[in-house]
């Protein structure tokens, strides 16, 4: 949590050596946060060193860096990529992009990838072996709107300010509950759709006496007595005692967050 989830250059430091692939995603699934400019930075400089250590024949080191949720950026956040950062990243680098995110189209999986020509080359090769792609029809269509600007910056414009207002709401809303004393936290919202929430219930007993032993037992307690689906970081490789949660407005509406709100307050007031 203190570096809001994203892997830092020091944690990497001690496994990039002979490694073929670094895989960085920002804005971030599940959390909904992004890389600062001076973290991304340093990762930049442990790519290059790592690479510029290596013989002229040795496999390069490349960073796959998935951006797809990069048009959801909200408030003072900004959008960081190797590249802009360090122009020498551009021989390393494969950007991975789509519209089933950004564009809320998600049934319409349409994406790509620009880096090192010879790379691109090699994924074009394997993808035309594998038979299974965006039909032609789909991918046309988004390259005709891609280039219709106006109606794409109205779009975003609309669609970023409707995500900002709930994944906002909902997060005042825990720290109201937090500043209540309710074990609860969250935090700030800085893009995509979700929001990074921490339920800490574990210990605590329900009406009817029964134990919350487990973070299991805490995220069915929520969805049964507070109606309130949300994915536990353990899904995601986290500890199964995490009690970190990831809350997704995908499907919500903003006119039921004051409800569920009200509802989780009453699922946490009735634990002892």
């Amino acid at each position: 949590a203190e570096n809001n989830f994203m892997p830092t250059a020091a944690q990497l430091r001690p496994v990039i050596k002979g490694a073929s692939l670094l895989s960085l995603c920002s804005p971030l699934n599940p959390t909904g946060t992004v890389f600062g400019k001076n973290e991304l930075e340093e990762i930049c400089r442990l790519v290059i060193e790592e690479n510029e250590s290596r013989k002229p024949d040795d496999k390069k080191l490349y960073l796959m860096y998935d951006q797809i949720y990069w048009m959801l950026t909200f408030g003072k956040t900004h959008h960081y990529d190797p590249v802009s950062l360090d122009p020498r990243m551009k021989e390393y680098t494969i950007f991975i992009d789509g519209i089933s995110k950004s564009l809320a189209a998600t049934g319409v999986r349409v994406g790509w990838a620009a880096g090192p020509a010879e790379i691109i080359a090699k994924m074009r090769g394997i993808n035309s072996h594998i038979g299974s792609w965006a039909p032609m029809a789909e991918q046309k269509a988004v390259a005709r709107f891609l280039e219709m600007h106006e109606d794409l910056e109205a779009f975003m414009s609309h669609f970023r300010k409707e995500v900002e207002v709930r994944l906002n709401d909902i997060y005042e809303g825990f720290m109201k509950l937090k500043s209540e004393g309710f074990a609860v936290d969250a935090l700030r919202p800085e893009a995509a759709i979700y929001l990074t929430i921490r339920i800490d219930l574990v210990g605590k007993k329900t009406r009817t006496g029964e134990l919350l032993s487990d973070q299991s037992q805490v995220t069915s307690y929520i969805l049964s007595e507070a109606g309130l689906a949300i994915v536990p970081f353990y899904a995601f490789g986290a500890d199964d005692n995490s009690s970190w949660y990831r809350l997704s407005v995908g499907c919500c509406k903003k006119e039921e967050i004051p409800a569920m709100l009200d509802d989780l307050k009453k699922a946490l007031a009735n634990l002892s």
